[in-house]
């Protein structure tokens, strides 16, 4: 069994039939779903209380299970309090490179000379903001935030090229 506490300005709501625990904030709001097999999770009292299954034969998935939705919920806890915020910086020796925010997209112009332009996805609620060379990724879920600068990251691979030559890409600095 393990306890969470819920501090003053987060909201945190279970709903069995979908499964999922949904934890709001002042930034805003996530979801994280739970998987009934091995847990079960109940919300009293400014306590979120996760409690394994008592099944012999899934005692140690549900150990594990219990151990992950736990930290999930944790910083997701953080992320709706503070904020999640990831510092990348773009670096480029040979061909200058621009980048743009458009929609749900990031796209990266002229990157190794290139025609056209290089495109991630920006996933979920999550914030791209671009200052000359600096890029910072802000979002409420760990896992929108992660995704969406690692889907920056690698969006600067060198395909086809000598890595300890072409050196250009956008590279995380800071994760606060």
């Amino acid at each position: 069994m393990r306890e969470i506490a819920i501090p003053n300005g987060v909201k945190v709501e279970l709903s069995p039939d979908k499964g999922e625990v949904s934890i709001s904030g002042k930034l805003g709001s996530t979801k994280k779903t739970i998987n009934p097999r091995f847990l079960s999770v109940a919300v009293s009292e400014g306590k979120l209380t996760i409690e394994e299954t008592k099944h012999k034969k899934l005692a140690k998935k549900a150990a594990l299970a219990s151990q992950a939705l736990g930290s999930e919920i944790e910083r997701a806890i953080a992320g709706v309090e503070g904020g999640i915020e990831r510092k990348m910086k773009v670096v480029f020796a040979h061909f200058p490179m621009s980048l743009e925010v458009k929609g749900s997209e990031l796209h990266a112009k002229n990157m190794f000379g290139e025609k056209k332009p290089r495109v991630a996805k920006i996933v979920g609620a999550t914030k791209v903001e671009i200052k000359g060379q600096d890029v910072t990724v802000k979002g409420v879920d760990p896992y929108d935030v992660g995704q969406t600068a690692a889907n920056i990251n690698r969006l600067s691979f060198a395909r086809r090229k000598d890595s300890r030559v072409f050196q250009d890409g956008i590279y995380f600095v800071k994760e606060e």
